[in-house]
This record gives structure tokens, sequence and C-alpha cells, in this order.
């Protein structure tokens, strides 16, 4: 298991749940139109939200959207180490460097030893294309091995500077180069690692290439906090970053919907109540979150009777539709039946009485 670091109140490694986080796209400067998209990815379920810091206005920039919102920021710094210092100084929870190019041991001992005076996690970020030149010529380009050895290299660094609050992540747009250095990585430190396939592309590929990627990763027990990185709106990356933790049972307070793909057979309209029902687990799912559920809620969605008594009645809630009717399942036993039209509203009933009676107590 990972050590523990907190970031804003908000724990990665040490086996707290596995946080989500996206990065903005607008410009840091603005403060009005940054902090407009931080909480518009906050309400979407993001845990950490990371900001470019360019220059010394975007650093000063940060008091004003760290005021006016709740969520971790984290300040992405490169080439200057001035840079990182007056983001901390400015509020960042946390700050991401790539100490290869922060400068020498006088300038990252700086960010460090501010760093350590307000207890702000360090993120050691190793991508592909930003390898140090020796480790290119040594290892022949940035092999996985070059990968893990860089960030290896640079963790020791910081702890050689008596700094021990480091989160590292690994990062290449190829899926099994990122996975074969965290692989390496992952036997030679104890640091919880953020992961990701940086630069993953646009649309469906670029989603699934994320999934392929991430998902192998935390099927083998490897990572604490996950981006998915593709090109446009971030809220998509939340929304498949939730997705991805969803479908592995490691989204606390997730509804998963089972539906079938339909067939001649079926005598409903599946898809459009699938659908509707996909669309309001949302709200429902951060209302679980804010609750502390913490185990996956499922929920089957079927169309006729050769798989649908028996998936509906596996599951936590379900409908075996028929002809213009459905039955009701919850637990295993059937607790009614509904008509079509009232299909939707019955399902969305039964998760927030669930939900109710699973709700763990305010502390």
């Amino acid at each position: 298991m990972t050590r523990r670091v907190n970031c804003g109140g908000v724990a990665i490694g040490g086996g707290a749940p596995i946080s989500v986080q996206s990065m903005t796209n607008t410009d840091t400067r603005d403060a009005e139109a940054t902090v407009a998209q931080i909480m518009a990815l906050s309400k979407a379920g993001c845990d950490i939200v990371r900001c470019a810091v360019p220059d010394k206005a975007a650093a000063a920039a940060l008091y004003a959207i760290k005021s006016r919102v709740d969520v971790p920021i984290v300040a992405d710094i490169h080439f200057d180490h001035r840079l990182a210092i007056a983001a901390m100084e400015n509020g960042a929870d946390k700050i991401r460097i790539n100490p290869g190019n922060i400068g020498g041991d006088a300038e990252v001992r700086a960010v460090v030893r501010r760093a350590r005076t307000g207890g702000i996690p360090i993120r050691v970020g190793v991508n592909s294309g930003s390898l140090e030149a020796d480790l290119l010529d040594r290892f022949g380009g940035p092999t996985p091995r070059a990968l893990a050895e860089s960030a290896v290299r640079n963790i020791e660094r910081l702890r050689r500077m008596d700094f021990e609050d480091i989160v590292v992540s690994i990062k290449s747009s190829d899926v099994r180069e990122t996975r074969d250095a965290l692989n390496i990585l992952v036997d030679r430190t104890d640091c919880p690692l953020h992961i990701g396939i940086t630069e993953a592309g646009i649309g469906t590929r670029a989603v699934i290439k994320s999934a392929v990627g991430v998902g192998a990763l935390l099927l083998d027990g490897v990572g604490d906090t996950v981006r998915v990185s593709l090109t446009g709106d971030p809220l998509q990356e939340v929304t498949a970053a939730r997705d991805l933790l969803a479908c592995l049972n490691l989204l606390p307070g997730a509804v998963n919907i089972i539906s079938c793909p339909t067939c001649g057979r079926c005598r409903t309209d599946l898809a459009r109540i699938a659908a509707e029902v996909s669309e309001a687990i949302g709200p429902m799912e951060r209302t679980r979150r804010r609750d502390r559920i913490e185990g996956a809620l499922t929920v089957a969605i079927m169309g006729c009777a050769v798989n649908g008594p028996g998936e509906a009645a596996h599951a936590d809630l379900g409908v075996a539709c028929g002809d213009g009717r459905a039955a009701l399942f919850r637990k295993g036993a059937v607790i009614g039946a509904v008509a079509e039209g009232e299909i939707v509203p019955a399902l969305l009933r039964e998760i927030a009485a669930l939900s109710a009676e699973t709700a763990k107590p305010s502390e």
C-alpha cells in the first residue's frame, strides 16, 4: 500500500478512495472564467482541479480563485521555481513540477522549503515528452525503464531534501509504455501514484484508450488518483473518469446500470428507459457519495423474459419488461408490477429509498 498524502483535505493513497482529477483549460489569469470552470468540474464530481501557472499573473490569480472554490487546487509549474513558490503563497493546495526542468538543487530546495512550511504536497510529474537528456541517451529513448528511472531519481532528490509529501506520476501517450513504466515503479516506491494516459486524443477512441490503460492499472491495484486526459471540454474528463471507476466498483456511491442490448423479443422502449435512468443517476451518485455510501448500487433494466428476471433478481434493483409492463425487483424479490410509463420514476424512487437506508450517520 502506498503512503497517504493530504491535498487540501482530499486524501491520496494509503487506501483512500481513488480521487478524480481534471485540469482547467481557461486562462488562469482570468479568475472569473477559471472559477466558473472549476465550479462546473466540482459539480460534475471532480475531486481535485489543476490549473496552469505559466507566469506571475497566473500565480497571483490563484488567490482570488481559491477564495471562491472549495475544491483543492493544484498549480502546474514548469521551468521557473519562483512560480511554484508564488503559487503556494497564493493558496495552491499542491504543486505539480518536473524537477528535471525546474532548475538545480538550489531552486528545488527553495520549492521544497516553502512546501514543507505550508504542508503542501508536491507531485513529481514524469512525461515521455520531457525526459532528461542523459536518460534518453542511456536507454535509447523514452522507454518504460527510462521513465521509471526518472521518477525514482526525482523522488530520491526530494527525499534527500527531507521532503516526503510526494505524489508521483509517469505518463505517456502510449498505453503499454505507461503501464510497463508504472509496473516497474510500483516496486521501487511507496509514494501515492497519479495515473493517466497523457494526450489520449479526442472522442470515443481517446476515452477507450484511457479506459484500457487506466483500467488495466487499477485492476492490478496500481493508482491512487486518476486523470483522463482528453482534448476539449474538461467536463468530459470527469465523466469518463467517474464512469471508469464505477465500472471497476471503485467509485463510492456509484449507480451501475445493466441493460440488455435488445433484440426482436423486446416489446418495450428499453433504450429510452435506460437513457432516462442513466441521465438521472449523476446527481443521485453525488448524493450517495455525500451521504458516505461506499458500495456501488447495481440497477438492471432488462427487456424480455429470457435473461431479464434472472439479471434483475441478482441486481440491487431491477425491472424485467414484458409487453407494456415490467416486474420490479428489489434485492432478488419481486415487489410489484409497473406500467411502462412508470418504470423510470419507480426505479428512481427505489434508488433513493435504498440509498437512504444505507447512508451512514453524520459524524
